[in-house]
């Protein structure tokens, strides 16, 4: 009596295969003049925070915004609209810069208007580089278009206004969120411009108050006429200490947040 054959297992799926690595030089390529800004907005704000960090110590920067009188915060929020909508001086730098020139309160007002003209150029300049060229590089990649579609909905409908409004402001509210090259990342996918500048200004914020926070607090412990009334000195690093901390929780919170909303990626 012949056996039958052992029935046959179900044969496994094929692993996926590798990805295919970045080809960086093809991507800047296809981008044109948007893959140009993304590296200025990637290499220029390191550099021109330490310059202005050194200026900030090495200089009278602050005392000459200072002796402009009401005039000075008007010039600074022009400066940073500048420095910051064409990716040549970080956000953070220039809060702490503004903290250390005004105090806490003037130099927060005086930023805000700073980011927000900053940001309203940025995304002048990224859509007009950009053109049609970044959508079409996310419709060529399955899962650049699912998550493009899970944020914003198809390219050809217009996002509602609550769900992008509350993206912007989760994608600013980190503090290792770059400036400039979301401004270039959320012009090029054409997000409306209403909810872009709303939740620029809700997302910066927390982050912004923080690091005028932090600077108004070292122009205090490096003032002689403040250090002779102020408290002792192990408060003030305290404080700023206990500031870094907080920001470093905020950006926690936002990182989690976005990683929570990021779809899966789509099989093949």
């Amino acid at each position: 009596m012949s056996q039958s054959p052992p029935p046959e297992s179900a044969a496994s799926p094929a692993p996926a295969p590798p990805a295919p690595p970045v080809d960086v030089r093809q991507l800047v390529t296809d981008a044109g003049p948007a893959g140009v800004l993304a590296i200025m907005a990637l290499a220029l704000p390191p550099i021109g925070s330490i310059i202005l960090f050194w200026a900030m110590a090495t200089t009278e920067l602050g005392p000459w915004l200072r002796s402009h009188g009401t005039l000075g915060p008007v010039l600074f929020a022009v400066a940073f609209a500048l420095l910051a909508g064409i990716a040549v001086l970080p956000t953070y730098a220039q809060c702490a810069l503004a903290g250390w020139a005004f105090g806490f309160w003037t130099g927060l007002g005086a930023s805000l208007f700073g980011f927000c003209g900053g940001a309203a150029m940025g995304f002048l300049l990224a859509r007009r580089a950009s053109g049609d060229r970044i959508e079409a590089m996310i419709a060529r990649e399955p899962h650049a278009a699912a998550i493009r579609q899970e944020f914003l909905g198809p390219p050809d409908q217009r996002p509602g206004f609550w769900r992008t409004l509350g993206l912007i402001t989760l994608l600013r509210f980190p503090t290792n969120s770059p400036f400039a090259l979301t401004n270039l990342l959320l012009a090029s996918v054409r997000v409306p411009w209403g909810p872009y500048l709303l939740g620029t200004l809700l997302g910066m914020i927390p982050r912004s108050a923080l690091a005028v926070f932090i600077g108004a607090l070292i122009q205090q412990a490096f003032s002689k006429a403040a250090l002779a009334s102020a408290a002792p000195t192990w408060v003030i690093f305290a404080a700023i200490g206990s500031a870094v901390v907080v920001m470093a929780v905020f950006g926690w919170m936002g990182n989690r947040a976005l990683s929570r909303l990021t779809p899966p990626t789509p099989a093949a």
